[in-house]
Parts: structure tokens; sequence; C-alpha cells
């Protein structure tokens, strides 16, 4: 696989998650993913450069054209990058090599930023600050949060750890399995360039078009390797329900706009006896969303506690996995 065999890419894999754990995601200006913004923020610039001024702006068409140069120079820059970083490395010394790919592949998941990043919202929300939980709760969402109460704040951090479980989690993991740091990148790329101009807007409707659609492409698998994860996870974890959250994903998940983010939003919401979805509001304006689960029960900042664990199992159950196959090798 590229440049190391299967059982280094697997025990590199393994450090990365660990390194993960422990240091998290630190906003490094040498972070890959910073890097990678700025270069999406630039070409972007250029592409749309031409129409400036222009008393008519690109077409559709003329637009998603762009979109796509945009979509494919990020992501062959990212992994051919990354494959010449690695194969420094690993020319300049061996274990250089290994650090840098495990260094590289934990730059792809953020497993501690996610639990950090929710925890930032329900310290406030246990001791009644509910106007510092919602600045926190619009540092990761971009919906309205100054008039939302403990139950929506807590709707939306549980959402958006449910999402992330397999776009900063499971998808990483999974390409880093199959071609290592080089791959992992490659993903990372892509999910950057959805974050950043795949929304669904007047200013992206059409250039984010395919950055939109391959995240949706490279998620596919894991978005559904996540929900099988969820599921045992909840298995393993007093006062959850696999079941129901199996049943939720069959119910629920299909109705969410996208085709990925309603496995795991379901799973959760099923697991924790909770409904996910309903109403939003982005900049004044109110919008419906699917809703997922079943009501039994009011949510609360317990929630968060929750749905976090539930992160840390699905990471525990990889890690354990990872394990296995190293053991059986060795």
């Amino acid at each position: 696989m590229w440049l190391y065999s299967w059982q280094e890419i697997v025990a590199m894999t393994a450090a990365a998650i660990c390194v993960d754990w422990i240091i998290g995601d630190p906003k490094w200006p040498t972070h890959p993913v910073i890097f990678i913004g700025r270069w999406i923020r630039w070409v972007e610039s250029k592409l749309r450069k031409e129409s400036e001024g222009r008393a008519v702006s690109d077409s559709g068409s003329q637009l998603k054209a762009k979109g796509v140069v945009l979509a494919v120079s990020t992501v062959l820059l990212s992994f051919l990058m990354v494959l010449a970083l690695v194969w420094t490395a690993r020319s300049i010394n061996e274990w250089l090599g290994y650090i840098v790919s495990t260094w590289l592949i934990s730059t792809t998941i953020a497993i501690k930023g996610l639990k950090d990043a929710a925890f930032l919202v329900s310290t406030p929300l246990r001791s009644g600050n509910l106007v510092e939980a919602r600045k926190y709760t619009g540092y990761i969402v971009g919906r309205d949060t100054e008039q939302l109460g403990e139950e929506e704040m807590t709707r939306a951090v549980v959402e958006t750890v449910a999402e992330n479980i397999v776009d900063a989690v499971i998808s990483p993991l999974f390409y880093a399995l199959i071609g290592g740091a080089p791959l992992a990148m490659f993903y990372r790329a892509s999910n950057t360039l959805d974050s950043m101009v795949g929304y669904r807007n007047d200013k992206y409707r059409h250039f984010g078009w395919a950055s939109a659609r391959w995240d949706d492409v490279m998620n596919w698998i894991p978005a559904r390797l996540t929900g099988l994860l969820l599921i045992f996870v909840a298995l393993l974890q007093p006062g959850l329900s696999a079941k129901r959250s199996a049943t939720a994903i069959r119910c629920f998940a299909h109705l969410h706009p996208s085709p990925n983010s309603g496995i795991p939003e379901s799973a959760v919401a099923g697991a924790l006896g909770i409904e996910l979805g309903g109403l939003n509001v982005y900049g004044g304006v109110a919008s419906e969303r699917a809703r997922l689960g079943w009501p039994l029960r009011e949510r609360s900042q317990r929630d968060i506690v929750l749905v976090v664990r539930m992160l840390y199992g699905v990471s525990f159950v990889v890690m354990g996995g990872l394990l296995c196959v190293l053991l059986a090798w060795l």
C-alpha cells in the first residue's frame, strides 16, 4: 500500500488515534487543514476574479466547471504533497517516515476536538449560563443561536457530534487504512472543500456543487459503517438502546437531506431516545429539517455527555479492532 505494508499502515493508524486522544487537533499554523483552506480560498478568488465587474455573471454550468477545477486541484494537490512528504521522510530515516505518517493521519481525525467543542457548550449549560453556551454553540453550527434554550442547544451539539463521527473519525480512518496518510489527507481535503464551498445558497449552489457531491461519495461507505458501529456501541453502553438505534436508522435516515448524515444522527437519536431535527433559523430565515428519532423524553445537557461517550466508544471499538489485527499478525 503506497510506501508501507498493510501491517505498518494499521500500526500507524492506531498510533494516530492515540495521538489524537492525547493531543487533539491544535490550530497550529502548520496544520495541514489550514493550508488546504488557504489554497481553497486562493483558487476560488482566482476562478471568480474573471467575472468580477461584468454586467453578466457566469452561468450555472460555467460555475460548476470552475467548481470542478477547484475540487480536483485541491484533492490531488493534497494527496501528492503528503505523498512527497512521507516519501522524503522515509528516505531520510525509516522511523522518521513512521512519525511523519502517524502525525499526518492524526491531523485528519478530531475525536478530542469534537469532545472539547461539545463540552464548551455543556459546561456553561450545567451552570445555567445560557449566554456563554449560546456563544460556543455558534462556534460549531451555522444556525442562529441568540434565542436558543437548553433543549435546542443540546440538539445542535448532539447533531454536530453525531454527524462528525463520520466526517472527523470513521471516514479519515477508513481511507488511512486503505492508503495511509496520502489517502487520509485526500479525504480531509474533500471534506474541507465541502465545509467551505458546499453550501446550497446563491453564492455556492453551482460553484460548490462538485465539492458537495464528491464529499457525499467519499462518505457513503464510512457513513454506513458508522451506523453499524453506533449500534454496537449502544449495545455496550448502559442506558442506551441498540435496537432502537437500528430501527431509527431504518425509519428516519432517508429523510435527511444528506445521503450520509441521516445515518449517524438517526442512530444517536434512537440510542438516546430523543428527537433530533426540527426548526432551525439561518440568518433570520426559518428552515424545517426532518425530524429523526422519537421524543421519548426531553433533551438536556446530559445528552451531550452521552453522545461524546458514543463518539469515544466508536473510537475504542476501532482501536480494539486494529489491535486485534496487529496481534493476529504478530
